[in-house]
């Protein structure tokens, strides 16, 4: 459990330093957290603007609430240092952290997102967004080749395995002097082409 404290809010004293907290934060009682919303039944939504002792400013908390089996209640904080940003969209953003994650993980491994040694601010803008939109681009040639959008589930490495071996099919066709039109018109080209790749 973070170290929180309720910030002071009630009326200060005339003489002496002014009061800047209320007591420890305790997640269990939610009495002292503003109730936003329930999202589901049995699941609901509280958020405090408290002072973080680690981070050392204040901190928009987000605590969602469930009612477990037996009465049991789980809590689960998530916090931002931005204290404007709504709960909900805390919310929403945490619920995207994996596919974020995603992201940035494949830009690392495949598009070199960790590979510039530019250091002025300008250079290393525009290295971190040619990488990204190479992602992108990657990303929207693979989900062209899908007919259904829902299904389709973005691999780097089934692009990288896909464009390998394309090029891999023009040296064969080149080196070997076959017939382009009898091999690229063949029923089974896209079982070829998507030899090696995860299955999506």
């Amino acid at each position: 459990m973070p170290s929180l404290r309720y910030l002071y809010t009630g009326e200060q004293k005339k003489l002496g330093a002014p009061r800047k907290y209320d007591g420890k934060v305790d997640c269990h009682d939610l009495s002292r957290l503003n109730f936003v919303k329930d999202l589901k039944p049995g699941v609901s939504l509280y958020t405090l603007i408290a002072w973080s002792c680690c981070l050392n400013c204040p901190i928009c908390l987000v605590c969602i609430s469930e009612v477990q089996a037996k009465g049991k209640i789980k809590n689960a904080l998530l916090f931002s240092t931005d204290i404007h940003l709504p709960p909900e969209q805390i919310l929403e953003y945490y619920q995207a952290r994996f596919q974020i994650e995603f992201i940035f993980r494949d830009a690392k491994q495949f598009t070199g997102l960790s590979d510039c040694q530019a250091r002025h601010l300008p250079r290393l803008d525009f290295h971190f967004n040619a990488s990204l939109i190479a992602l992108n681009l990657a990303k929207h040639e693979l989900s062209s080749c899908h007919s259904s959008a829902k299904s389709f589930v973005f691999s780097m490495a089934s692009y990288k395995r896909l464009e390998f071996n394309k090029h891999l099919l023009s040296t064969f066709i080149d080196k070997l002097d076959l017939d382009p039109d009898l091999i690229l018109n063949h029923p089974n080209l896209p079982s070829v082409l998507s030899y090696g790749t995860l299955a999506g």
